[in-house]
Parts: structure tokens; sequence; C-alpha cells
């Protein structure tokens, strides 16, 4: 199973000095990292960055979010045929909405190849401080980047005096009292803070041993395999009693007299089903808050 971290943060946070860093120390620790990296414009200027050995996957003019969500899914099916990686990192474009992007990256095709480790979040400490100068729909993307992160990077605080670094802990705490916390400059961060993640609930048989920083995130993934068939009635009725908490459910539903399951696909209330002409395996991933918590249709 590969491990992927998907690194999200604003416009000039620091994001690919990360990822570049990450990448030596992942390399030092014997094991093979490859790339997915979204370019907001034409040119892939960030990806000049990354050394040849690395297998990199670019999206152009994309966004690795639900509209983006299919060619995002064959990049990662590309690598995972053709490359041989241990550690995958995506890296967002600034402008990405965390949840969107991490809904991107759970596909039921490769569910069981992939270990979403977390989001990781870069944040401009200098530009926390000044976020009220920003425009208001551009200051609403930065706290949600922020609010949904499973590590904060609170970085450039080399640029802060020590009162500022002090305020700007203790802000991004209160945006996010969830997320560990990490002061540093030029996006430095240790390895063992990453590998420490874990945002991906799977069944108890897949015998998952709960991380020190990893075992109390809130945004998280859970992986739901069928052994029986439902109506599309009963599915629905399901649904409705999800709580406001999960943002998306997507995969493969076994309907009662229908050979192949059911894709599925729910956001924002909206269900959406389309008929398979493949058998696929019957499963769904649910993305939310505290999703080890919500009851599974079937489960007594």
């Amino acid at each position: 199973m590969k491990d992927v971290y998907l690194f999200s943060g604003f416009l000039g946070s620091g994001k690919t000095s990360m990822l570049v860093d990450v990448i030596r120390q992942i390399k030092e620790v014997g094991l093979k990292p490859a790339v997915l990296m979204n370019e907001f414009g034409k040119l892939p200027f960030d990806s000049q960055s990354v050394e040849e050995d690395v297998p990199l996957k670019e999206m152009l003019e994309g966004c690795i979010c639900c509209s983006g969500a299919e060619k995002t899914e064959a990049q990662i099916q590309s690598l995972l045929m053709d490359s041989d990686f241990d550690v995958l990192i995506i890296e967002t474009t600034g402008v990405a909405h965390p949840v969107e992007a991490l809904d991107a990256v759970y596909s039921p095709l490769f569910a069981k190849q992939l270990n979403i480790k977390g989001i990781v979040t870069v944040a401009d400490s200098k530009l926390w401080l000044n976020r009220e100068q920003l425009a208001p729909q551009v200051r609403s993307l930065f706290l949600e980047q922020i609010r949904h992160a499973h590590l904060l990077i609170a970085n450039k605080m080399d640029l802060l005096t020590e009162s500022e670094q002090s305020k700007v802990v203790f802000e991004l705490q209160g945006a996010n009292p969830h997320a560990f916390i990490l002061q540093t400059t030029k996006g430095r961060v240790p390895i063992k803070l990453l590998e420490n993640l874990q945002a991906t609930v799977r069944p108890a048989k897949d015998d998952v041993h709960s991380a020190h920083i990893g075992k109390h995130l809130h945004l998280s993934s859970r992986l739901v395999e069928f052994t029986s068939s439902f109506t599309i009635e009963q599915f629905e009725k399901w649904i409705s009693t999800l709580p406001s908490t999960v943002y998306r459910v997507k995969g493969y539903v076994p309907i009662e007299g229908v050979r192949n399951p059911f894709l599925f696909q729910y956001a924002y209330g909206l269900v959406q089903w389309l008929p398979e002409y493949v058998k696929m395996a019957p499963q769904i991933v649910i993305i939310g808050d505290d999703v080890q918590n919500v009851e599974i249709i079937g489960d007594k």
C-alpha cells in the first residue's frame, strides 16, 4: 500500500520548498517518492524543482478538485501502473479547496492501494497576520485550507517578532484545534511528523494501528465494503440520515436485482446514480469529520 500526502497552502506559502525537502528526507530513509503536481497556469514552473529520478505527473491549468477529479484519477492510475514508488505527494494549486482536493484522490478503483496519510497545509505566518487585507473570498479559502489541515505548518516564522509568532500560533490553534502546529522556516518539516498522520479509516480486518497524532483527526475517510445488496430507496434513506459532517460519499453500491453495482456519488445533499457495465468491487468511500462514528447501512 502506498502512503499519500496532500500538500495544501495558499499561493506563495512555501509548499514547493517543503516538497523538495520532504522528497530529500524520503530518499534518505530508503523510500521512493512520486509526485502529482497541480499547476495553476500553463507552464510547469514548480515541477522544475523536482529531480529527474522522481516519477512526476502534472496537471496544468486544472484543479485537483471535483471538476478535475477524472484527470486526477487517470494520473494516479498511470503512476500506479507505470512507476515504482512507496510514497505519493500531491501538491495542490494554491487556490484548491482541501476537502475537494482530498475527494479527488479517493477513487474506489484504487482505494485499497492508497493510504491517505493526511492534508499538510503550509500557512504563510506573515500573511496570516495580514489576512484582513485579503479579499473576502480569498480570505475564506485561506481559512478553509487551515481549518481542514491534519498538520499545520506555520512557515516563515523568521520574518516575525516573538510576540507575533505567539499570536500566530494562538490564532491558528483557534482556527483548527485538531491539527498539530509546527513553527518553521523555508518549509522544513521532520518526516516523522508526516509518518504519524493517518486520515484513512479502514475496516478492522486491515488491522490499522492508530498513530499518536493521527488518532484524533477530524477530517478523515472511511472505506466500507458491502456483502449484501440494497434497493435504491433503502440506500437513499440511509444517505438522508447522514450528519452534515459527511461531505462526500462515492463508490459502487450493489443493488437488488441488478447484475453490476451502480456507481454512486453524494455531495452537498445531492445524489447521483450511474449504471456500471463492468463488475466493480462493492465498496464506497466516506469523507467527512469523524467518519469512524457514522452508522453504516446494514450494521446491527
